[in-house]
Formats: structure tokens, sequence, C-alpha cells
């Protein structure tokens, strides 16, 4: 565990910001926490090559863990990425192996291009797994035959985090900083936070940031603050 408490200063005092260093988060399979609301699509990726369908679309919130699996079924499969532009190669890729295309609804793709990606992965019998934030019938596709492949897809959908999986997000991600954290800071943060995994990773990176500029360990006066300047709510005590 890194040792921050030494030469605590007061509040206050000038703060000095830290460097800022890239903490990898794990991202393997054993990594993988997994509730009730993962299990469907946990059990899809690893049920691979035995899908239902050669589409699946994995659909949940920013921070869900879609990015994560996908990591998972990528190295699994042996997945190329793809981004389904014109002129581009994801057909060509798609015919020689499964593919993955990440963040669909957000990233964009050309309509005929990706009707051709799905055609030569269903021609090939290969795989392809898309994730996105919102479900693929509410994207703006105009192209009648690519929506009919769409809605072929098989998907599944991820809901929000439960406060247990929530307080594993965190112990986990503050274990990547090589940070052990107090269990009554874990429940007090995930009380009074946004219910997202996106929000758990916001909110330890602000409070790591926080204890190395002050030189100070984390307690549940400094989740306080942080909290208090991300959702700013009365009375955060």
């Amino acid at each position: 565990m890194r040792d921050i408490s030494k030469a605590a200063t007061r509040r206050g005092t000038a703060e000095q910001l830290p460097l800022v260093f890239d903490h990898g988060t794990a991202t393997g399979r054993d990594d993988l926490l997994v509730s009730d609301r993962l299990a469907t699509a946990v059990a899809l990726i690893d049920s691979w090559p035995h899908w239902p369908s050669p589409i699946v679309i994995l659909s949940g919130p920013a921070g869900s863990g879609k990015s994560h699996l996908a990591e998972i079924w990528r190295e699994q499969a042996g997945a190329t990425a793809i981004n389904p532009v014109t002129g581009g190669e994801a057909s060509r890729l798609a015919s020689a192996g499964p593919v993955l295309l990440e963040d669909a609804d957000r990233v964009g793709f050309d309509e005929v291009e990706l009707f051709h990606v799905i055609n030569s992965v269903r021609e090939h019998g290969s795989s392809m797994l898309m994730t996105s934030r919102s479900w693929p019938l509410s994207w703006p596709v105009t192209l009648p035959d690519l929506r009919s492949r769409l809605r072929a897809a098989t998907m599944v959908e991820i809901g929000s985090p439960d406060e247990a999986l929530l307080s594993q997000v965190i112990v986990k991600l503050f274990a990547d900083r090589q940070l052990n954290i107090d269990d009554k800071i874990v429940a007090y943060i995930v009380k009074r936070m946004e219910r997202s995994c996106a929000a758990a990773q916001e909110v330890v990176e602000r409070l790591d940031r926080l204890a190395l500029s002050r030189r100070t360990k984390i307690t549940r006066a400094l989740a306080a603050e942080v909290l208090g300047e991300l959702y700013e709510p009365e009375g955060f005590k």
C-alpha cells in the first residue's frame, strides 16, 4: 500500500498538484466483477463461439462494463476491431475472422459498409460483437436492409450497478492504484454518488489526486469534499 499519510498539510494550505500517472485498469477475465446485471452478458461472452446468432450487441450506460467484456471477447476470439467507413477494410476483415465494433452509436458508421460487414460475418460463419449505449433500433439508420439485420441480432442489456457492485468497483479501482480503502468510507461514497461505474471512476480519480496533492490519507472528510464538488448537495457530513 502506498503510504501518503506523512507530512500532512492543513486545509487551506496551497496545494501542489501531483504528476498525473496513467493507472492501468486490469481488464482480464479474472478481474471482471460479475453481478446479476452482468450475468447474462458474461454468460454469452463465455459461450462463444456457440452464440444464438452471429451478431451480438451489448447495450448499457457509460462505465457499465461493456468495454471490459468486449476486450475479454476480443482476446478470446482473436477478433479485430473495425471501423465501418466508406472505402475502409471492415468488410474484408469481417471475411477473415471475428470482428469488434465498439461504441457503434457514438463513433458512427457507414450504413452500407456495416450492412456488408454483417453479411460477410454471416456468409463466412464468423462472429461480430458491437457495443452501444443505446438500443440499435434507436440508431438513426435509414437503410431498411441494415435495420432488418440489426433486428436479427442478439441484444443484451447491461443495467445500472447496484450498491454492492459499486462498492466492489470502487475497491477494485483503488486496488488498481495500489491503495487500500476503509469499507466504511466506501459505503459512505456509494450512498452519495451517482449510480454508475463511470461516476465511480471519476470519484476515485479525484480522491486519489486530492490525497496526493495534500499528502494525506483518503478519509471520510476528503470523500465528502470530493462528492460535494461533484454533486453539490447540502450537508455532506
